[in-house]
């Protein structure tokens, strides 16, 4: 198994190296699996942090000098992004520049990162403890000072990272209330996750819950319950606060309730077709790298080790049957509503599964990013 799992990660190290030749313009975001080219993005749109996350976790994992180099030269083509009015500079900055920090003490990554923190910081609306999707979040159907979506939770370790870096501890309460007020928004008391929340900007009464992916506004959206779980686990492991990880169980224990014996998720739980539902590797990829933290971080050792042999089976699905030899992971399902590459190779499925190798040959400890 050990060599299946150092396989897999040169596959994606080799898919790094071709795409960092490959694209000039723009940030990838998706690509075709027969063609393998990708289509990208001119200002990395809530995508780009990814690819330069796998570009710092190939400097991390002995690459070459071409890797560090590429995720420096990516990230800075963020740094307009610091002023972008979406909650979503989170996944940008985190990804994008506190990998370089963190993992490799990268000082211009650090710089980066904390101009990107102090820019969302700037966003936080107090009265409702809550930042809002903003006016140009990308891809929602409903934007700005009233909107709210699961999405924008795991974005908020970059704020406890830069707190620490900087002692300006309002940036960790921020974050942290943002996070709690998002079990009130989003996590339904069964455990499943709702995408989206409308509120009252004047006082954060939660008006509506919705999502703009899903089949319908009641349903499960596969993405929506692996970003419930991605940003409670790493909540919970960058602040320790105790309900972030009982948020995370329960999320995790949904997911593995539902999810079929292959062990790819629907791109929504509730899709009528069932079985035949199309698939997303990508929410598959995200859990599965969210599992591997939660079986660190959980105190119980029968969780851990369920949590752990979880992640194992969902990345085994995804080397056998989704990751080729060039290092394309296909059947991405980005947005189905639109019928939107549906059937995709996915920048952060990539980058989630790339993750999830990393821990899984001992390249990386699962709760240091």
């Amino acid at each position: 198994m050990d060599r299946r799992w150092r396989e897999g990660l040169e596959r994606l190290r080799a898919r790094v190296d071709a795409t960092g030749m490959a694209v000039r313009e723009g940030f990838p975001h998706y690509g075709d699996v027969a063609t393998g080219s990708w289509t990208t993005s001119p200002a990395g749109d809530w995508t780009g942090g990814f690819w330069c996350g796998m570009c710092w976790l190939a400097a991390l994992g002995g690459g070459e000098p071409r890797h560090r180099r590429w995720a420096l030269e990516w990230a800075e083509r963020l740094r307009p992004r610091a002023g972008s009015d979406t909650v979503f500079r989170g996944f940008l900055f985190y990804y994008g520049a506190l990998l370089g920090a963190v993992l490799l003490g990268d000082a211009p990554a650090r710089e980066l990162g904390l101009a990107g923190a102090k820019g969302l910081a700037g966003s936080f609306n107090p009265s409702a403890g809550v930042f809002p999707l903003g006016n140009e979040a990308e891809e929602a159907s409903d934007v700005g000072r009233g909107e709210s979506s699961i999405d924008g939770v795991q974005g908020m370790a970059l704020l406890v990272w830069a707190a620490r870096e900087t002692g300006e501890t309002s940036w960790r309460e921020m974050a942290v209330r943002h996070t709690r007020r998002h079990v009130e928004f989003c996590v339904r008391p069964d455990g499943s996750v709702c995408q989206s929340a409308s509120f009252e900007p004047a006082t954060g009464k939660t008006l509506r819950r919705y999502t703009h992916k899903g089949i319908h506004d009641a349903s499960t959206w596969a993405r929506a319950q692996a970003w419930g779980i991605l940003g409670y686990t790493v909540m919970h492991q960058w602040t320790g606060e105790p309900d972030f990880l009982d948020v995370a169980r329960r999320t995790a224990d949904w997911w593995l309730a539902h999810l079929p014996g292959d062990r790819i998720a629907p791109w929504d739980f509730d899709d009528p077709a069932g079985a035949g539902a199309t698939r997303d590797t990508s929410a598959t990829a995200i859990v599965a790298a969210s599992l591997l933290k939660l079986a660190a971080l959980a105190p119980d050792g029968e969780r851990r080790n369920i949590y752990r042999a979880a992640a194992e089976a969902s990345v085994e699905a995804l080397l056998e049957r989704y990751l080729d030899q060039r290092g394309i992971l296909s059947h991405g399902c980005y947005n189905k509503r639109i019928d939107l590459a549906t059937q995709h190779e996915l920048i952060w499925g990539s980058y989630y599964l790339f993750e999830a190798l990393h821990v899984l040959t001992g390249a990386l400890d699962a709760t240091r990013i």
